[in-house]
């Protein structure tokens, strides 16, 4: 029986993750590729009857002029990664994503995002939320409608934006709307304005950067009055994965952990924007926080970030481990990962859509706090931050969602 069809719609199309998904899932539905990497491939959630990657297209939108088959080709060229084989295989599905793609908001993205910019998002310079929203909501419900999709799930996957104002989260829904439809000059974020689109159009929304996203008590409102879905922030597939895992491991042991000094270098799109600091500061904030949570106390950490060009889209991180064991011994652990930053986020990406796209035909909403291992600032009420635990409710969530499939209609 076929499933029905699901759409993937990208903030940020056309970057590192967006071309690497698209190659990856046209490469899937032609039998091109294994599934390394997807989480949701592992036999632990054969039984979840997830959507097959057959059911899914995509489209998005995106402030810069390109094609997702140019983006996969710088990174083919620079990076080294995909063959131009699978480039040319998978030719005719990227071109058919390509026109679902519409020029995105430059609302409080920041001068760095705002300097990438093409003519057709350009255009679009000086609009109001209220506009850009009936002009996103429009462009979600005309992808919808065109490609005879059931439903559609929004991933934010944009450069990082600037910090937004604390004071956003002492809103209630009502209260964010007024400022959304005022003609005063909005602080909301665009990642929040994409949020509020996507919930309005009943989309279901995942954010896989540190922007704040719907990582609002008034977009969780909203959330669960639209009966939509909602997950994150920021996607964990790197040197924060390892502390996750690390750093629980110094607890158990009882081994103080004196400072942990982490210093990355990358140089891609990401990367560029980083290199802002105003844009670094919320990437840091989102790297900084967890070894306090996980070991109880607060060590002397720092976390550097800085763009080297020539790394293309190959991301090294090196972290220095100063710690105290027995007998005030002073001992230290290093370790250096290297990975191409979107080969390692684009299968979660999948996942991400997989996980909620099940959880929808649940009929549920609000935060989908079982995907926070996902997450370096995972969303919910006391998340768990350690990723031993984090996995575990995803397990939970799987095993419930099996169980209950099970029962007799």
């Amino acid at each position: 029986m076929a499933h029905e069809r699901i759409g993937i719609w990208f903030i940020g199309a056309m970057g590192g993750i967006g071309a690497t998904v698209a190659v990856g899932l046209a490469a899937l539905q032609r039998g091109l590729a294994r599934e390394n990497g997807l989480v949701s491939g592992l036999p632990r959630f054969a039984g979840l009857n997830l959507a097959p990657w057959s059911a899914f297209t995509i489209g998005g939108h995106e402030i810069r002029e390109t094609t997702f088959a140019a983006e996969a080709g710088k990174l083919q060229t620079q990076s080294g990664v995909f063959s131009a084989a699978l480039l040319e295989a998978v030719g005719p599905e990227l071109a058919a994503f390509d026109k679902n793609v519409r020029p995105g908001t430059l609302i409080n993205v920041g001068h760095t995002i705002e300097s990438l910019a093409g003519g057709a998002a350009l255009r679009q310079r000086g609009e109001r939320p209220a506009a850009a929203i009936a002009r996103i909501s429009q462009d979600l419900k005309e992808f919808r409608a065109s490609q005879g999709l059931k439903h559609v799930i929004v991933v934010y996957i944009a450069s990082t934006e600037p910090p937004a104002g604390p004071d956003l989260r002492n809103l209630t829904w009502p209260a964010l709307k007024q400022r959304l439809d005022s003609d005063e000059q909005s602080p909301v974020p665009a990642s929040t304005i994409y949020a509020v689109s996507a919930m309005l159009c009943g989309c279901d929304f995942v954010n896989f950067t540190p922007s704040i996203g719907s990582d609002l008590p008034a977009l969780d409102e909203l959330a669960r009055a639209q009966n939509v879905l909602h997950a994150g922030r920021d996607g964990k597939t790197g040197e924060t994965l390892l502390k996750s895992v690390l750093a629980p491991m110094f607890a158990a042991r009882n081994l103080n952990v004196m400072s942990w000094v982490g210093h990355n270098i990358f140089g891609n799109m990401d990367g560029k924007v980083l290199d802002d600091p105003i844009n670094k500061a919320n990437k840091v904030r989102s790297k900084d926080h967890l070894l306090t949570e996980i070991l109880g106390y607060r060590p002397t950490t720092l976390v550097s970030i800085e763009y080297i060009e020539d790394m293309a889209d190959w991301k090294t991180a090196w972290d220095h481990i100063h710690f105290r064991g027995f007998l005030d011994t002073q001992m230290t652990l290093q370790f250096t990962w290297q990975g191409c930053d979107s080969l390692l986020a684009a299968p979660l990406v999948l996942d991400l859509v997989r996980f909620t796209e099940r959880e929808h035909r649940r009929g549920k909403a609000g935060v989908m706090q079982h995907l926070g291992s996902f997450f370096k600032s995972p969303m919910g009420e006391n998340p768990p931050p350690e990723f031993s635990r984090q996995y575990a409710l995803l397990e939970q969530w799987a095993d419930a969602v099996v169980a209950e499939s099970s029962q007799p209609a």
